[in-house]
C-alpha cells in the first residue's frame, strides 16, 4: 500500500463524527459573507441595473436620474474601470457590457447608503436600448445554427461495423432540464482597501484564486495587491464556481472608487434570474445491440444550452462526452458534442459537471430499449457492465470493474429484490389505477478535473509553541464537510487528537493558486496536501523525540498525541515536544503540496487518462404512481456506494444523502420554464421563486431510506485510502426516474416502450401513462397516431 493510502495506528479518520460547524449553524452563529456587514462601518449597498429583455444593443444609459434618489452615492458603468472590463476566465462576459444578452442582465450597478435607496436609484437609471432578435429554446438554437466554443467528438472502434453487426438497431431523440442550484445563501461579496491600499474581498465563492484573479484584472492590479477570504457558503453545488467573480468585482471597484466598503448580496428574484444553471441538453442517437442485447455501437450528438457565454460549458461537455459510457462498455462508439447559444443566463457548473447529462442519456437509451429487446431493464443493464481489461471510449482502463457489480449485488440483496418484486406483481395485478416498480441503476463516475493543471493543491499548517495546531488550505466549505476532513487528516498524520487543530478560513494570501473546490476533489487534493505538510512537521519532530528518547526517529512513533519508542516504554508528550522542538530551532510550520500522479489527456483527439479513479454506486427505488394523476411517492430506497475507506463515514454518508435527493430533484421535480413566446417579455425567467420552482422537500424523501458504504474498498494512491463522495450520488437518482417508467409502463400491455420527460413531474407521468394505455411503442418500433407525449419528451424508433 503507498504511503499516501496508509492509516497508522488509531486513526482519527474513518471515525463518524459531526459536521465541525454543525453548532454553530443550528444556533445561527456561522458567520456567512453577508453577516460581516454589520460589523463593518460605512458600508455601500450595490444594487443592479437590470434590462428587463432578451437581446439588444444599448444606444443611451442615462445615470444623472439615479444620482437624484436621495442616499445614491454613485452609479458604477463601463468607463469606471480601470482594468479589464470582463468577468470570466474566456474573455466574452463583459462586467459592463454594451450589449443585452438575456433578460434581466445587468449593465450598470448603483451604489448607495442603503439598499432600499439601490432599488430606486438603479430603478430611476435610464437605458435605451435597440432590440434585436433573441435565441430563447435549444430547439430555436440548433434550427439557427447558434453555437459557440470547442465542438469535441470522441471515437472508438468503427461505428459502421458495429451497426452492421447489431441484430437490433434504435434512434432515437431526448431533451432534458437544466436544474436552479438554488444555494440557501445567494450570491456575495464584501470589498473594502485597506491602510496599505490592498483590496481584501470577502466573496461567497468556491474559487477564491479565480476571484482574485478577476478582481485584479478588472482593477488592473496585480494579484498580490487582492486578497479574497472566503469564510464559508450557505451551498454551492457548482453554482459558485465561476459565478461569484464579477460580483466580487463589483464590490471591489466599487470601493476602489468610493473608498468606501461596497456590499454586493443579491436576492432571491436577483439570484435567479442572473446566474447561471446547470446545462439543460438535447441528444439524438443511435444504438446497436447484439441477439443478447449486449451494446455494439453507439453514435450520438450531444447539444448544451450554454446560454449567452461560455464560462464552463467547453468542460461540462467534454465530462458529459466521458460519462455517456456510464457503467457500460460500448466496444464502437462517435459521440459529438457543441454548446448552443442562447439568449439566456450563461449555465455553469453543477454537481456532477455534465457527468448526469452524459450518463442519463445512456439510461435513458436503455430504460427504453429494455421492453423492445424483450429483456427486463435489471437484465439488460447487468449484461452490459464493464468487464476486466475493458477501456472507455475516450481510451482509459476501466480498474476495479468488479466494483460495478459488487455494489449492484449487494443492493440487490439489501433490498431484497426477487422477493419484492413478486409482491409489486401481485399489488399491481390487484390494483388497476395504482401502480408500484422498482428500478435499479449503477454509476460509474470519474474523479479529477477534465483541465490537469487544475489536479493540485496547497496547504499552510502551523504548530505553536503550546502544541496547538493551525490548518490553512486551498479548499473551501459550503456544507460538504470537506474542513471536518481536513481537521481529521491533519490530527491523523500529526497523531494528535482532533481538539488540539483548528482550521483558518480559506484565503489567497496563505495558500496560493489554488484550483476551485469542485469535481469532488476537494478531500482528494486538499486531503494530500495537509498530510504532505503534516509529514514534514511530524518528520522534523521525530528527530527531536528520538533524541530525547535515546532512539532511532524510525522507532519512534506519536500516537493520540503521546510520543513513544517501538518496544519499551519511554514516552514524552506533544506538548513537551513541540516546546522541546522550539527551542532546539526546529521549523514548526510547513507548506504542502499535491499534485494529482498519473493524468493525461489530449482534448484534441479526446483520448487519454483524464480521472485519477472511478466512484461506484448502485441504488433500488421503489416507486408508487397513481393512474389518474400521474403524482407518485417514493416508498422505498437502498443504496451501496462507494467511497473507498471513508474518511469521516457520517460527512459521506449525508453526503450520499443530499446528492440523492438533488438528483431526484433535478429529474422529477425541477421544472425551469422560459417565455418564448414573441411577446414582451420573451426570454424572462417564468420560475423566478419557490412558489414557482419546485423543490425537494420532507414531503419527496423516501418512505424507507436506506444508505450503505462499501466495505473493505480501500483506493490505493489516494489519501487515507478514501473516494471522493460530493458529485457522484447525484446519479443514483437515476433510478427514481426509471422506477417511475417502469411504473408508467405498468399502465399498457407488456413490451411497450415507455417515452418520459425529464423532469418526470406529475404532468409528465400522466402522459406518459397515457401513451402506454394506447399501446406506446411497440417492440415493432411503431406508436400508435393518438399516442400524446409532453413539450420535451423523447422520441423513438426502430431503424
Amino acid at each position: 500500500m503507498s504511503q499516501l493510502s496508509e492509516r497508522p495506528e488509531m486513526p482519527v479518520v474513518g471515525v463518524s463524527m459531526p459536521h465541525e460547524s454543525a453548532n454553530l449553524h443550528v444556533t445561527g452563529t456561522a458567520l456567512y459573507t453577508d453577516d460581516l456587514v454589520h460589523r463593518t462601518k460605512d458600508v455601500l449597498h450595490a444594487y443592479p441595473v437590470q434590462v428587463m429583455k432578451a437581446h439588444g444593443r444599448i444606444t443611451a444609459l442615462r445615470t444623472e436620474p439615479a444620482l437624484a434618489v436621495p442616499g445614491v452615492v454613485r452609479v458604477l458603468t463601463a468607463a469606471d474601470v480601470p482594468g479589464v472590463n470582463d468577468a470570466g476566465m474566456k474573455h466574452d462576459e463583459p462586467l459592463f457590457p454594451d450589449e443585452v444578452m438575456f433578460h434581466g442582465h445587468a449593465v450598470a450597478w448603483v451604489l448607495a447608503e442603503t439598499l432600499e435607496a439601490g432599488r430606486l436609484g438603479a430603478a430611476a437609471v435610464e437605458v435605451e436600448l435597440d432590440e434585436q432578435p433573441s435565441v430563447i429554446t435549444l430547439q430555436e438554437a440548433i434550427a439557427a445554427n447558434s453555437f459557440h466554443g470547442a465542438r469535441p467528438l470522441m471515437l472508438t472502434g468503427d461505428v459502421e461495423a458495429g451497426f452492421d453487426d447489431s441484430a437490433h438497431v434504435f434512434t432515437g431523440e431526448f431533451q432534458f432540464s437544466d436544474q436552479e442550484h438554488f444555494y440557501l445563501e445567494t450570491h456575495a461579496a464584501l470589498a473594502h482597501v485597506d491602510e496599505g491600499g490592498q483590496m481584501f474581498v470577502q466573496s461567497s465563492t468556491q474559487h477564491p484564486s479565480e476571484t482574485q484573479e478577476i478582481v485584479a484584472h478588472v482593477l488592473g492590479l496585480h494579484s498580490h495587491e487582492v486578497t479574497v477570504q472566503c469564510l464559508r457558503m450557505g451551498g454551492g453545488f457548482g453554482g459558485k464556481e465561476m459565478q461569484p467573480h464579477g460580483f466580487a468585482a463589483v464590490a471591489a471597484l466599487g470601493a476602489r472608487l468610493t473608498g468606501r466598503p461596497v456590499r454586493v448580496r443579491l436576492n432571491r428574484t436577483q439570484d435567479l434570474t442572473m446566474s447561471g444553471k446547470r446545462h439543460g441538453f438535447h441528444a439524438t442517437w443511435k444504438i446497436g445491440f447484439d441477439a443478447e442485447g449486449r451494446i455494439q455501437a453507439l453514435d450520438a450528438t450531444l447539444t448544451a444550452d450554454g446560454g449567452w457565454s461560455l464560462d464552463l460549458s467547453e468542460p461540462v461537455v467534454a465530462r458529459a462526452l466521458c460519462h455517456i459510457d456510464n457503467t457500460y462498455w460500448i466496444p464502437h462508439a462517435r459521440i459529438a458534442g457543441r454548446i448552443a447559444k442562447t439568449n439566456k443566463v450563461s449555465n455553469t457548473a453543477f454537481r456532477g459537471f455534465g457527468g448526469p447529462q452524459g450518463m442519463l442519456v445512456i439510461e435513458d437509451i436503455m430504460g427504453r430499449c429494455a421492453p423492445l429487446l424483450g429483456l427486463d431493464p435489471m437484465e439488460l443493464r447487468e449484461r452490459n457492465f464493464y468487464r476486466q481489461g475493458q477501456s472507455t471510449p475516450y481510451g482509459q482502463p476501466v480498474l476495479h470493474p468488479e466494483r460495478i457489480s459488487t455494489v449492484w449485488q449487494q443492493v440487490r440483496n439489501d433490498a431484497g429484490i426477487a422477493d419484492r418484486k413478486s409482491e409489486i406483481a401481485a399489488f399491481n395485478a390487484a390494483h388497476p389505477n395504482t401502480k408500484r416498480a422498482l428500478a435499479i441503476t449503477g454509476i460509474k463516475f470519474g474523479i479529477s478535473f477534465n483541465l490537469t493543471a487544475f489536479n493540485q493543491a496547497g496547504a499552510l499548517v502551523l504548530i505553536y509553541k503550546d502544541g496547538s495546531v493551525l490548518i490553512n488550505h486551498g479548499g473551501t466549505e459550503m456544507g460538504q464537510g470537506l474542513h471536518t476532513k481536513m481537521l481529521q487528516v491533519a490530527a491523523t498524520t500529526l497523531g494528535i487528537p482532533l481538539h488540539k487543530v483548528r482550521l483558518a478560513p480559506t484565503r489567497t494570501d496563505k495558500v496560493p493558486n489554488t484550483s476551485a473546490t469542485a469535481a469532488s476533489s476537494g478531500a482528494d487534493l486538499n486531503g494530500a496536501a495537509v498530510k504532505n505538510a503534516c509529514e514534514q512537521l511530524r518528520g522534523r519532530l521525530l528527530q527531536v523525540a528520538g533524541t530525547q528518547l535515546g532512539a532511532n526517529a524510525s522507532d519512534v512513533r506519536i500516537v493520540e498525541g503521546v510520543a513513544r519508542v517501538l518496544g519499551n516504554d519511554k514516552a514524552l508528550a506533544w506538548d513537551d515536544l513541540v516546546r522541546t522542538a522550539y527551542f532546539q530551532r526546529v521549523q514548526l510550520s510547513a507548506a504542502g503540496f499535491y499534485r494529482t500522479e498519473g493524468l493525461h489527456w489530449d482534448a484534441k483527439t479526446f483520448q487519454g487518462s483524464p480521472f485519477k479513479y472511478f466512484s461506484y454506486g448502485a441504488a433500488a427505488t421503489e416507486v408508487e404512481v397513481d393512474g389518474f394523476t400521474g403524482a407518485y411517492r417514493i416508498r422505498r430506497v437502498d443504496i451501496v456506494h462507494d467511497v473507498g475507506d471513508s474518511l469521516s463515514p457520517m460527512i459521506d454518508i449525508g453526503q450520499v444523502e443530499g446528492g440523492f435527493v438533488q438528483g431526484a430533484g433535478w429529474l422529477t421535480l425541477e421544472d425551469l420554464r422560459w417565455d418564448a413566446g414573441d411577446g414582451p417579455n420573451r426570454g424572462r425567467l417564468l420560475t423566478q421563486a419557490a412558489s414557482t420552482y419546485k423543490l425537494p422537500s420532507f414531503s419527496e424523501m423516501p418512505e424507507e431510506f436506506n444508505v450503505r458504504l462499501l466495505e473493505n474498498a480501500t483506493e490505493e494512491g489516494a489519501v487515507y485510502g478514501s473516494k471522493a463522495v460530493g458529485e457522484p450520488p447525484l446519479m443514483l437518482a437515476f433510478s427514481v426516474r426509471e422506477a417511475l417508467r417502469q411504473a408508467a409502463g405498468e399502465f399498457g400491455p407488456s413490451g411497450v416502450s415507455v417515452e418520459l420527460a425529464s423532469p418526470a413531474t406529475p404532468e409528465a407521468v400522466y402522459w406518459a401513462i397515457e401513451a402506454a394505455r394506447k399501446g406506446g411503442v411497440r417492440r415493432d418500433g411503431h406508436a400508435p397516431d393518438d399516442s400524446r407525449a409532453p413539450a420535451g419528451a423523447s422520441a423513438l424508433s426502430n431503424a
